[in-house]
């Protein structure tokens, strides 16, 4: 069991006042997405992007048009906040896992270049009081930010990544949450005239993700609908994806469709698909093995060596409390 001294654990507010800091402002626009890093071994397992610094940069970030500018140059910082570069737009935008489109994460573009994004449509429902069907025009009026994150896949390999989008709390305050409400699933659009991973066998279709309600509600998860102030890429999981920075990339589910809260926890694309290799929470952790590799360490995609993995991928300052008595081995 991994103890987390609660004295190591700074109040949220001190947090947020703390680490939150003005970077260049940044053009967006509209399509966002991503979901799971595959693995290089034979059973593919899942992987995507999350996070990136231990503690966000966050900006207000304009209003997005319609129609994205791509002359625009980045204008945000050039790194996060431990001093590590952002992995390059076109590594980000060209290495990724989406198991709907194909196995492989350098092709996923190719499969993905007719995917529709718009019109699109978020149903979210459940155990809320008030619940509503967003277009993307109503995402994209949640104050939009631009976070910098890590993002650390499954496989040991990660990135650092710049995203436009909104906090998730926002969302669900819109709909009020019922007093029973205890998880958050997500479920990816079924769709398998557009994607060809869908057709095939082998695994359950659509992809679906959960988070406790906590969790859910947390500063630091959101729902992305850009990265380097351009909107998502149909390749990194446009229109909108979920985004959790302290937990391996395969939970920051792509192509978002659906949102229900749950009284019990929910079955998850890779925790019914390999239940004995991916579990419901997947937090980042060096000292919980997968059964096949180590996670000890990571391949920074962009340099030669490795580093060492951080305990919640660098957020164990913000994010530890929720764990409290958990015995982080059992409940990986």
């Amino acid at each position: 069991m991994i103890a987390i001294d609660p004295s190591e654990v700074t109040p949220e507010q001190v947090y947020l006042n703390r680490r939150r800091f003005m970077i260049g402002a940044a053009a967006l626009v509209s399509d966002a997405f991503l979901a799971a890093c595959s693995r290089q071994e034979p059973l593919p397992a899942p992987t995507i992007a999350p996070g990136v610094t231990p503690s966000p940069t966050i900006q207000p970030a304009p209003t997005p048009t319609r129609t994205p500018d791509t002359a625009t140059p980045y204008a945000g910082a050039e790194m996060d906040e431990l001093g590590d570069k952002l992995t390059p737009f076109n590594v980000v935008t060209n290495y990724n896992n989406y198991y709907e489109f194909s196995l492989g994460k350098e092709d996923v573009g190719v499969y993905t270049a007719s995917f529709k994004t718009s019109p699109w449509k978020v149903d979210v429902s459940g155990l809320v009081r008030q619940p509503k069907t967003f277009d993307l025009d109503d995402l994209l009026k949640f104050g939009q930010e631009e976070r910098i994150y890590r993002l650390r896949c499954v496989e040991t390999w990660s990135m650092v990544i710049p995203w436009v989008g909104f906090p998730l709390r926002k969302l669900l305050d819109a709909v009020e949450p019922a007093p029973e409400a205890k998880f958050v699933r997500f479920e990816t659009i079924l769709a398998p005239e557009q994607m060809p991973g869908q057709r095939s066998g082998g695994f359950g279709w659509p992809y679906a993700e959960g988070l406790r309600l906590d969790e859910a509600m947390h500063e630091l998860t959101i729902l992305a609908t850009g990265l380097y102030g351009k909107p998502l890429p149909p390749q990194d999981g446009a229109p909108i994806r979920l985004v959790v920075p302290w937990k391996y990339g395969f939970k920051d589910i792509k192509s978002i469709v659906k949102i229900t809260l749950v009284e019990e926890m929910p079955a998850t694309f890779w925790s019914s698909n390999a239940p004995e290799e991916y579990g419901f929470y997947a937090n980042v952790n060096p000292d919980v093995p997968h059964p096949r590799w180590s996670q000890a360490t990571e391949r920074r995609i962009g340099e030669s060596g490795r580093r060492r993995t951080l305990l919640f991928n660098g957020y164990a300052e913000e994010v530890a409390r929720l764990y409290e008595g958990m015995d982080l081995q059992k409940n990986y």
